[in-house]
């Protein structure tokens, strides 16, 4: 039998990890709540433990407005075609 540290291990190992991570995570967030009620504030408003980056607002083009229009009219125009055969079929 080989000695050392199997595959296995290091992948038990590393769930172990992601485990304790994420317990980590979730203790730290409940450690903010706790301190943010000391501090007098709900505890909805405590900032999370990690917070999350600002996205950009994507601006779409008129063009592609106009495409996914009319991509939608013709899915909505396909569902009512779908819809008034159906009552003929049954």
């Amino acid at each position: 039998m080989a000695r050392g540290k199997t595959t296995k291990d290091l992948s038990t190992l590393q769930m172990a990890l992601v485990g304790y991570e994420f317990e980590k995570q979730r203790i730290a967030g409940k450690i903010g709540e706790i301190q943010a009620m000391l501090k007098g504030k709900a505890a909805s408003s405590a900032a999370p433990a990690t917070p999350k980056p600002a996205g950009k607002k994507r601006v779409l083009s008129a063009a592609a407005r106009k495409r996914i229009s009319l991509a939608q009219k013709k899915r909505w125009a396909e569902a009512r075609k779908r819809k008034a055969q159906a009552p003929k079929e049954a």
